[in-house]
């Protein structure tokens, strides 16, 4: 059984940050594609960062380019967002998923995707 659970969520003040965790049980990180996204309220869900199953590039949306670092670490199986310099926008429910299919390039970033973990909310303050 796929299981994808994260961490790491918070209350921080603008200007801080925050690292979150996914960590995987039941498959192999290093065999999908893997995607951070988020949800805002009154918002749609976007995709934030993700590392493409074709050539582990990593990718990113032009609003956290900088700021924002996805990693991964496959003998602990979990994967990694390193969030700098947050800003109150930056408050959502954060979410990672995990997907079969082969994905290129900025591809990752858009859904869909086969499993989702159950989300951990991030609250900037201004």
């Amino acid at each position: 059984e796929v299981q994808l659970v994260e961490s790491g969520g918070g209350l921080v003040q603008a200007g801080g940050s925050l690292r979150l965790s996914c960590a995987a049980s039941g498959f192999s990180y290093a065999d999908y594609a893997i995607g951070w996204f988020r949800q805002a309220p009154g918002k749609e869900r976007e995709g934030v960062s993700c590392i493409s199953s074709s050539d582990y590039s990593t990718h990113y949306v032009d609003s956290v380019r900088g700021r924002f670092t996805i990693s991964s670490d496959n003998a602990k199986n979990t994967v990694y967002l390193q969030m700098n310099s947050l800003k109150a926008e930056d408050t959502a429910v954060y979410y990672c998923a995990v997907d079969r299919a082969k994905t290129y390039g900025t591809g990752c970033l858009r859904e869909p995707y086969d499993y989702w973990g159950q989300g951990t909310q991030v609250t900037v303050s201004s």
